[in-house]
């Protein structure tokens, strides 16, 4: 039977195509070899369960790995330390089930601990156990814990954090676990995030101490303190985890290859790859959905009925991209109820799509980590940028069908044309913006500069918005996003269109840019490209206009 590309659970390598993993895993059994405590935190389903079964596998011959997942254990085993302790036990034994090598008397307590045998079975005498085992084993135990956030917002929770911490800060006078290695979407440093607000009391981790001055006073300027988690510091156990579990173009390529080889089909692997990882920049998941629809779905259309080996061409891929943008799934409906429950997430969101700011990464800006920690958004050098383009134009969507946007005149006006651009399954680009001039001049054109520069980027991505919704989309190249420019690429009907935004700065610079966007289209082996401008010169002349520059027809448009 032939792998498939897996967007349920974890993957499994006999089973689901996968991009080789062995340079991450490497790295992180370096730091267990090390004995290091961490955290391994990441957006959702960005493969931390299937790294942690894979990580599993590699260290069990070095080590007993105990590996548990909290989602497994129910919010009544929190309610006290001798039911969480009972809990804790029952899952030790059952992941060590058959495991050769664990001393029969740790077996005889941990069963003890799981019946509730143990008189006042706090958790100081669970962890008493277990440090007795560590003592006895021949190998040292590496405990790893899946879904670790789930249980995050209680005291118990913490207690278990500082025993973990004690073990550690004695580990040369007490044997104790080797590593410990906790992962979810929330750092133990944003545990503060969970927790109910009558709990708020209950936030100075142990894991992750709170930096303070010699009378306690905390040192962050915030009022909701944020942890110094990074640092190698007496304040804290846990080492910093920065191994990237992103999928690179080299590892979607290898995937690629193997499934050709197994269909039996002709690609160019290396370019499909490359446009896989343009669009998702390795997100895990996204990388599986787009593989497995053109896997899967993208056969079914009528212009690729029957034929995988045209569903994995770039019209094949693109279509993919649009069936991925049109239908719900388990990731966008996690991004949509973020923006709903962190509020402070649509300034900087809209700060980044809308208004071409370039962001700096400060450490510490509270809406920028939770961003980064919900994967919306990535660093690149010491900017924040979306995470990648799916992202991008799925809150682009988001955006402007929500607040009120949708009834925005522009958007009405569009719906009003929309029939007018598309010709024989062709999208008129030159007329999509001959239309804008005419609507937006005539609703917009005594607004200040003000209003064009935060707002005009906006108004033609409303505009274009349902010209091409159903059949096509666009996203924001962030090669060229700054407040000067903007390059917005099209795909729709197997076609691209670059059309670049841009505030007018005078002739010169003006003419520069057209020499940078005929250039600029060598990357899309495009032969034309377009322009928008926007000219607050009260003598401008508004309309649309062909030239020639550097071998390119360029549509210009002005308003």
């Amino acid at each position: 039977m032939k792998k498939i590309f897996n967007i349920n659970g974890d993957c499994k390598p006999d089973l689901h195509y996968m991009v080789d993993m062995s340079e991450p895993l490497l790295q992180i059994k370096k730091m267990v070899d090390a004995g290091q405590y961490f955290t391994i935190n990441r957006a959702r389903q960005y493969g931390k369960t299937t790294t942690l079964r894979a990580l599993e596998k590699i260290l069990a011959g070095d080590y007993i790995v105990i590996s548990l997942d909290f989602q497994l254990v129910s919010d009544a085993d929190f309610d006290s330390e001798e039911s969480f302790a009972a809990a804790f036990s029952r899952e030790i034994l059952d992941v060590l089930e058959g495991v050769e090598g664990i001393p029969q008397e740790a077996v005889k307590e941990l069963d003890a601990f799981s019946k509730g045998e143990i008189v006042n079975a706090t958790l100081s005498v669970l962890f008493g156990c277990i440090k007795r085992w560590c003592g006895k084993s021949e190998k040292k135990i590496v405990l790893m814990i899946d879904e670790v956030d789930s249980a995050s917002n209680n005291q118990i929770f913490l207690d278990f954090l500082a025993q973990l911490r004690g073990g550690y800060i004695n580990r040369d006078k007490k044997p104790t676990l080797w590593s410990v290695i906790l992962a979810g979407v929330y750092d133990i440093k944003n545990i503060k995030r969970k927790i109910r607000p009558d709990d708020a009391h209950k936030v100075n981790s142990p894991w992750n101490k709170r930096v303070s001055n010699e009378s306690g006073e905390c040192l962050h300027s915030s009022d909701d303190c944020t942890w110094d988690y990074k640092a190698f510091s007496p304040y804290n156990i846990a080492t910093m985890f920065d191994v990237d579990m992103s999928l690179s173009k080299d590892g979607i390529e290898g995937m690629l290859m193997e499934y050709e080889q197994d269909y039996e089909i002709r690609m160019n692997v290396s370019e499909m790859a490359g446009q896989i990882y343009d669009y998702t920049s390795g997100y895990p998941f996204l990388v599986s959905w787009l593989c497995k629809l053109m896997d899967e779905r993208v056969p079914e259309r009528d212009e690729f009925f029957g034929e995988k080996s045209k569903a994995w061409t770039k019209e094949g891929f693109l279509e993919a991209v649009k069936i991925l943008l049109a239908e719900p799934n388990t990731l966008f409906d996690s991004v949509f109820n973020k923006l709903e429950d962190y509020p402070e997430l649509d300034a900087v969101l809209r700060r980044l799509l809308f208004e071409g700011k370039e962001i700096p990464y400060v450490l510490g800006d509270r809406p920028i980590e939770i961003a980064l920690m919900f994967g919306f958004v990535r660093r690149m050098g010491n900017l924040v940028v979306v995470a990648n383009r799916i992202f991008e134009t799925l809150l682009y969507n988001f955006f402007l069908i929500s607040s009120g946007m949708q009834q925005e005149r522009m958007f009405d006006e569009a719906l009003k044309d929309k029939n007018q651009f598309v010709k024989n399954g062709r999208l008129d680009m030159r007329l999509v913006l001959e239309k804008f001039v005419l609507h937006f001049d005539e609703l917009y054109g005594n607004q200040s500069q003000a209003f064009y520069e935060e707002d005009g980027r906006r108004f033609f991505l409303l505009y274009l918005r349902p010209i091409i919704n159903g059949a096509g989309h666009y996203y924001v190249e962030a090669r060229t996003r700054n407040r000067e420019r903007t390059d917005v690429v099209v795909d729709y009907g197997g076609e691209q269109f670059v059309v670049e935004l841009k505030i007018w700065r005078g002739d010169a610079y003006h003419t520069r840019g057209e020499r940078q966007l005929s250039e600029y289209l060598d990357s899309y082996h495009l032969e034309k490209g377009y322009m928008l401008s926007f000219n607050f010169n009260k003598k401008k002349e508004i309309g649309v206009r062909e030239i020639a520059v550097g071998g390119k027809l360029l549509i210009e448009a002005v308003v």
